[in-house]
């Protein structure tokens, strides 16, 4: 993100309200744009050099090209490392990461060794995933991604599994409602094991902390970028670990509800329909336009359920924290996503 660029002078957070929800909708609609996944490294290079100008001085004012340069910063690179994330794994690159992958756990009728490679594949996606997007103040020991990667998995096929077992077996409940109950094994099993992949693979920070700024007003960063000062951390917090965390994990599940939901609901319906019944070669189609078109839509609006720069009050952290700066006193942290 434009953050990790040399410079003092911050730019604008973003051309919308990111304190409304529905501004953040539309900021999260941008950085999950694919179309900046075709910008060529030159592109990149550019764009990076436009916005530290504007950092260091040099651009007085923000202009559509300067906001289209930021659009391609904020979503290729890390707001910690300033390095681009590996491409499939950029928030820009989710929905199309994800389409097949979510089509394979989606498949109707699927058995017990595809159950497993599927949900052995979405676990391994969204480790990689969750490792390329998480906060870098505190790294992640190789061990420790190992063993998350493991259980994620173990807990993702035993629900898949457990609930594919235990569906059919419900004899009080009609056809038509088992089979709908088959279809949404796969959202139990990856919403739960999603929240926990994130827990297990960003873990380190909860135990470590990360890093805290003082938040600062338009007033305070234009001071600090004219005495040419960063915005240094106040201190590494566990508290503020936590909830990021949290909230990244609750957001995978909000993200992970309309499009493993919505898409084999309506496709059992679309399967009774004559027109369907007519032409089975194309349910799979028919799924992956469901899957497509519900995750573009789904996206950002799960990644705008909370703030990329979260803002509290320091007496919610620690009591060194809270003792530093005093207790009314704003901070931000990067939640990661």
């Amino acid at each position: 993100m434009s953050a990790s660029l040399p410079g003092n002078r911050d730019l604008p957070a973003s051309q919308y309200n990111l304190k409304s929800y529905w501004g953040r909708v539309r900021q999260s609609a941008e950085i999950a744009d694919p179309r900046t996944l075709l910008v060529s490294s030159a592109g990149l290079e550019r764009a990076k050099s436009l916005v530290s100008s504007y950092k260091q001085g040099r651009l007085q004012s923000m202009t559509p090209e300067l906001w289209r340069a930021k659009k391609i910063v904020d979503s290729t690179l890390h707001p910690d490392t300033g390095q681009p994330v590996f491409l499939p794994f950029r928030m820009s690159c989710f929905v199309i990461s994800n389409l097949i992958v979510t089509a394979g756990m989606l498949t109707p009728g699927l058995k017990t060794t595809g159950t497993l490679l599927w949900q052995i594949t979405n676990q391994s996606l969204n480790v990689a995933i969750n490792s390329a997007n998480a906060n870098k103040s505190t790294p992640l020991p190789t061990s420790t991604l190992i063993k998350s990667y493991f259980l994620a998995v173990s807990a993702s096929c035993s629900v898949a599994l457990g609930l594919n077992s235990l569906v059919p077996r419900l004899k009080q409940v009609s056809p038509s409602t088992r089979t709908i109950l088959t279809r949404l094994v796969p959202f139990a099993a990856v919403a739960s094991a999603g929240a926990l992949n994130v827990f297990l693979m960003r873990g380190e920070e909860i135990r470590r902390g990360i890093d805290v700024f003082p938040s600062l007003n338009d007033e305070q960063k234009a001071q600090k970028a004219k005495d040419r000062i960063d915005n240094e951390s106040i201190g590494k917090s566990k508290k503020a670990a936590t909830l990021a965390v949290s909230e990244t994990a609750l957001s995978r599940v909000l993200n992970a509800t309309p499009i493993m939901v919505l898409p084999p609901l309506i496709l059992v319906r679309l399967q009774r329909t004559e027109w369907l019944k007519a032409r089975p070669r194309m349910v799979l189609p028919v799924n992956l336009g469901l899957i497509l078109t519900t995750s573009i839509f789904a996206l950002p609006l799960a990644l705008a359920a909370f703030p990329q720069r979260q803002v509290i009050q320091a007496k919610q952290l620690e009591k060194e924290i809270s003792d530093r700066v005093g207790e009314d006193v704003m901070v931000e942290f990067n939640r990661g996503i």
